[in-house]
C-alpha cells in the first residue's frame, strides 16, 4: 500500500543514517512531484512526527558553547565549517519534512507541500555535496561534535506553524544568506573548487527556501487579515532567543521577499 505524503514524512524524520535519510527525502519527493505532474497527487494523509528526528550515534551532539572553535583559514578549520555545515543541511532536511508532516490542523495548498518537498529535496543534495567535500579530504559527517541546538526552533514552534515560518526559513535560512558569501570566499582562498562548487549550488538555492518561508508566512497572515511585519516580530521575539545580528544580505533577503523592517527591528536587544 501506498503511503501518504505525511506518512513519508515520517519515514525521512525516523530515519537515522545521513546518507540513508537523504535517499529516502529525494526518493519521495521525486514520488511526489512525479504524481503531481501525472495529475494524481498523493494524497496527504495522516501521520505524526517524532517530537526528535533520528539521528545516527557520531556526531556527538553538544552544547554550542562546547563546540570547539577553530581557525577557518587553516585546513582543519575548513574541515570543522564543512562539517558544521553539513549538520546544518541534515537539520534543514528533517525541519522541511516536519514543516510537511506536523502542522496538520491548519489548511494548506497543494502549492505548501510543493515547496517544501522540494526545499527538502534540495536540503538533502546539499548534505550530500558537503559529505563529499569532507570525504574528498579524508574526513565525514561524524568525524567531529556539532550543535545539540539546531531543533530547538522545531519544539518551540510545534504548534505554531507562523512561529515555525517565522523563525526557520526566515529568520535562521535568511542567515545563511547572510554567512555563505564569506564561507564561499575562505574556500577559494584555499583553492578548494569542490567546496566552492557545492557552497554556490547552497547559496542559491537557499533564496528559495526563505522566499518559501516569506510566502506562506503573507499568504496566512493575509487569510487571517493579521499585517505581517508586527506579527513576524513578535513570533520572532517569543521564539528567538537573541537579537539579530548584522550585517545582512539585503539584496538577497529582499529578493526573498523580507523587506529591511522585518529584521532590523530585530538587532535590538530588550
Amino acid at each position: 500500500m501506498s503511503l501518504s505524503l505525511r506518512e513519508m514524512a515520517v519515514a525521512v524524520l525516523t530515519t537515522a543514517d545521513g546518507r540513508a535519510k537523504t535517499a529516502l527525502s529525494r526518493q519521495y519527493a521525486a514520488t511526489w512531484f512525479a504524481a503531481r505532474k501525472a495529475s494524481t497527487p498523493v494524497p496527504l494523509g495522516m501521520a505524526t512526527p517524532p517530537d526528535f528526528p533520528a539521528r545516527p550515534d557520531k556526531p556527538e551532539l553538544l552544547d554550542p558553547r562546547d563546540v570547539p572553535k577553530r581557525k577557518p583559514g587553516s585546513p582543519e578549520g575548513r574541515i570543522a565549517l564543512l562539517h558544521a555545515i553539513a549538520h546544518i543541511e541534515l537539520n534543514a532536511v528533517d525541519l522541511h519534512w516536519d514543516m510537511v508532516a506536523r502542522f496538520h490542523k491548519t489548511d494548506m495548498p497543494l502549492g505548501f507541500f510543493d515547496d517544501w518537498v522540494k526545499a527538502a529535496d534540495e536540503e538533502s543534495n546539499h548534505f550530500n555535496l558537503i559529505c563529499d567535500c569532507l570525504e574528498a579530504q579524508g574526513s565525514h559527517y561524524g568525524a567531529l561534535p556539532a550543535h545539540a541546538g539546531m531543533w530547538r526552533a522545531a519544539e518551540d514552534t510545534a504548534d505554531d506553524i507562523l512561529g515555525r515560518l517565522a523563525v526557520v526559513p526566515m529568520v535562521l535560512e535568511a542567515r545563511g544568506l547572510d554567512v555563505t558569501p564569506g564561507m564561499i570566499e575562505i574556500f577559494k582562498r584555499a583553492k578548494d573548487t569542490r567546496s566552492v562548487a557545492a557552497l554556490e549550488v547552497i547559496y542559491a538555492e537557499e533564496v528559495g527556501h526563505v522566499a518559501y518561508g516569506s510566502k506562506w508566512f503573507n499568504f496566512l497572515c493575509g487569510r487571517d487579515n493579521l499585517d505581517p511585519q508586527p506579527v513576524f516580530l513578535d513570533l520572532v521575539r517569543r521564539y528567538f532567543h537573541s537579537p539579530l545580528r548584522p550585517p545582512f544580505n539585503e539584496e538577497k533577503r529582499a529578493q526573498a521577499g523580507l523587506p529591511p523592517d522585518f529584521y532590523w527591528p530585530l538587532t535590538e536587544t530588550g
